[in-house]
């Protein structure tokens, strides 16, 4: 009766993780039930660790990353180390500890109150033990008050994409998503694609459908990679009917404190040439390159 979340995070010097956490525990109706799992790439010394609270815990041991504690986990990877979110988030596969549910979300998100009982009843009210609500957040500016009610009554829906072509490969990239009042009442609406930055299902998704961590550098091509090997093993795809979560976009009132944030290329010089290999082997499991020879990847575990 007691349905436990995994919540998994990657975040790479991310100086709102540990906002982002709070809020997951802050927010949620039954925080006792939630456990959170984050993949750290960080420069010692220069960022803060994710599971840091802004106050000793003696001082304040009320603090969300002091009174849950016990229930996140934090892996911290140097971040010249880093190799991508693909192998950051596959980290955070690798914590999942049989959970009832599953939910994945960027390191810069703030949660509606009750988040928890909210997405729980979407997914249940698909009647769909297959069903994975995902999609790409509204921004939080002027969508959600400082308690944690949500302002707004549209929510988005993927069902944009295109083809894109980079690191010497074509491969389909998701663009800005439509947002309205859902049409379909009392039950999220199916959509055809796969969002990386929010996602929720059955704890059974992470163990079917893994993150590949033989595909280093890759940023553009891991929500086709995870869409398409899901739905081709049954699980189907779903515009949440209401957001439980907005995200932090450098944008607007956040611009300029987001574009200070760094990214997981800074350091691309120092593993040129493995994101190309990588694309060939996720395009390539996927049957979506027969012009390229299939001896040009690597088919470790394929």
């Amino acid at each position: 009766s007691e349905r436990t979340i995994y919540v998994a995070i990657a975040s790479y010097r991310d100086y709102q993780c540990r906002d982002t956490v709070t809020s997951i525990f802050e927010r949620a109706k039954f925080p006792e039930r939630v456990r959170v799992g984050v993949t750290d790439q960080i420069v010692e010394g220069e960022d803060g660790p994710c599971d840091a609270p802004y106050r000793p815990c003696k001082e304040d041991p009320e603090q969300m990353l002091c009174k849950y504690k016990s229930q996140l986990d934090v892996y911290q990877v140097d971040a010249p180390l880093a190799i991508g979110p693909v192998f950051a988030r596959h980290l955070g596969h690798r914590m999942y500890r049989g959970e009832y549910y599953y939910m994945q979300s960027d390191a810069h998100v703030t949660f509606t109150r009750n988040w928890d009982e909210d997405i729980i009843s979407q997914q249940e009210a698909t009647k769909n033990e297959m069903a994975v609500l995902s999609t790409y957040l509204s921004d939080v500016v002027g969508n959600i008050d400082k308690n944690g009610k949500s302002l707004i009554n549209t929510r988005p829906i993927m069902c944009n994409t295109d083809y894109e072509s980079g690191q010497k490969n074509k491969y389909l990239r998701h663009g800005s998503q439509p947002e309205a009042v859902p049409t379909i009442r009392g039950t999220p609406q199916l959509e055809p694609y796969w969002a990386a930055g929010y996602s929720f299902s059955r704890g059974h998704f992470v163990v079917n459908v893994p993150y590949d961590f033989h595909q280093p550098m890759i940023f553009q091509g891991e929500e086709m990679s995870i869409g398409i090997r899901g739905f081709t093993i049954g699980y189907d795809f779903y515009a949440p009917e209401r957001s439980v979560c907005f995200h932090h976009y450098a944008e607007g009132a956040n611009k300029k404190a987001r574009n200070k944030v760094p990214h997981y290329w800074e350091h691309t010089n120092i593993y040129a040439g493995a994101g190309t290999k990588a694309m060939y082997r996720l395009l390539g499991v996927v049957h979506m390159n027969p012009e390229i020879d299939r001896t040009e990847w690597d088919h470790t575990e394929e």
